[in-house]
């Protein structure tokens, strides 16, 4: 069924009694030509373009939850391309095109609502730092400009300009970037999945591989042995957890990132603001709830909820940077577990076992790069070889000393 103006108008003067199901809900096959193990953005984006773009045939999903359980349903929703090296900015450029496209290419409204993004500078090395980021991103195709305080005030009067400690200096704003609904985005890859013949199988939890001659030749699931020419896992926060049943060992940590849901307030922030001086970023979401979000929290967990100095240390930096925040009533806080890498940039590539690939270490970029992720993977897996603007993301880049160090900060984590 294809979504359409004048079939919601149907829908409506009939008693909408014609709606089908957005995806079957298949039992899983013996064997498989291609097996993706979780079904969060990623793993559902990968579908989409294997079966849409590569013409890829006989392809499953599998869950171990339902359809929007995990990380792809407990973001803050930001869509940016705001990056400076060279080994991520062209990939996350092309992830904000493909974003652009992406509800006419689902026929699936994903709310994407380009908004805007502005990073705020507080020193004269901070103006210096995201000129020289901003640089980086008109080199890529991407748009940057840098605004003065003056630009600043007119668009934002409600920021703290009076802060002597954190003088807003400057901001580096992105027009183009902005917010999606995370769950529509899980449901609309879903839907196009399914319609390309790719198997969603829900609550199907992924036990063990199946490993023989240093190949592995499939999984052990909660439904049974199923068998695949190639497997591919994208399990963000649970990316170590599943690797290890295949006797791998990866260079990432998982953290708890919270968020956080304010009452619904009447429309105020005008795009994504990010506070340069401490780590809190927020947006306003459609229903005017203010989404918010700041650090992980300061120690490894599979657990998705986190502590309570975290949520204070995130009201603080939001106090900082826009005092009326503290009018504002909670409304609601929930966790995701973040797989950090050690240089917080990602892996998309083969491992060393054949037929096994691996999509991880996202940290904080996960949602935002779901479409070029799920298409860059989708190469790899059709090809066997990396998409040129993937070919960076390498899990034995440690070993080479090709690190992808966005932010400067060394093998930690948790800084990334």
């Amino acid at each position: 069924m294809r979504y359409s103006a004048f079939g919601i108008l149907k829908q409506g003067l009939t008693g909408n009694k014609g709606w089908k199901p957005v995806w079957r809900e298949p039992e899983p096959k013996k064997s498989y030509d291609y097996i993706i193990v979780g079904g969060g953005g990623h793993g559902l984006a990968t579908a989409h373009y294997l079966a849409k773009v590569y013409g890829g045939k006989n392809i499953a999903v599998l869950e171990k939850g339902w359809i929007g359980s995990g990380n792809i349903g407990r973001n803050t929703t930001i869509v940016r391309s705001n990056y400076g090296l060279e080994g991520n900015q062209p990939f996350y450029e092309m992830s904000l095109k493909l974003w652009e496209g992406l509800e006419q290419d689902l026929n699936y409204n994903a709310m994407m609502s380009q908004r805007g993004i502005l990073n705020l500078a507080h020193s004269d090395g901070q103006r210096d730092a995201y000129a020289k980021r901003g640089n980086a991103m008109l080199m890529s195709g991407a748009d940057a400009e840098l605004l003065d305080r003056a630009a600043i005030q007119k668009m934002c009067p409600f920021l703290n300009f009076d802060n002597e400690r954190f003088p807003i200096k400057a901001g580096l704003l992105q027009r183009r970037a902005g917010t999606a609904r995370h769950d529509a985005v899980a449901w609309g890859y879903a839907r196009s999945a399914d319609l390309h013949g790719v198997d969603i199988i829900q609550n199907c939890e992924v036990t063990g591989f199946q490993m023989k001659n240093g190949k592995c030749l499939g999984v052990q699931t909660s439904k049974g042995m199923i068998k695949a020419k190639k497997t591919a896992v994208c399990v963000a926060g649970a990316s170590s957890r599943v690797m290890e049943k295949a006797g791998m060992r990866l260079p990432i940590e998982s953290h708890v990132l919270q968020a956080f849901v304010s009452e619904g307030l009447k429309p105020t922030i005008p795009g994504v603001i990010t506070y340069g001086a401490g780590h809190f970023y927020v947006s306003q979401s459609d229903k005017g709830g203010l989404v918010f979000g700041g650090d992980l929290d300061g120690y490894n967990s599979y657990a998705q909820r986190g502590n309570l100095p975290v949520v204070e240390d995130v009201c603080s930096g939001g106090m900082s940077i826009m005092p009326m925040i503290g009018r504002a009533r909670l409304l609601r806080m929930w966790g995701g577990v973040m797989d950090m890498s050690m240089d917080g940039s990602p892996f998309i590539d083969k491992t060393g076992i054949e037929g096994l690939y691996f999509n991880g270490g996202w940290c904080y970029g996960g949602f935002k790069a779901t479409p070029a992720s799920g298409y860059c993977y989708a190469h790899l897996l059709a090809t066997d070889t990396s998409h040129e603007n993937a070919s960076q993301m390498r899990l034995d880049r440690f070993i080479r000393g090709n690190m992808i160090d966005e932010k400067g900060v060394g093998a930690q984590p948790n800084l990334h």
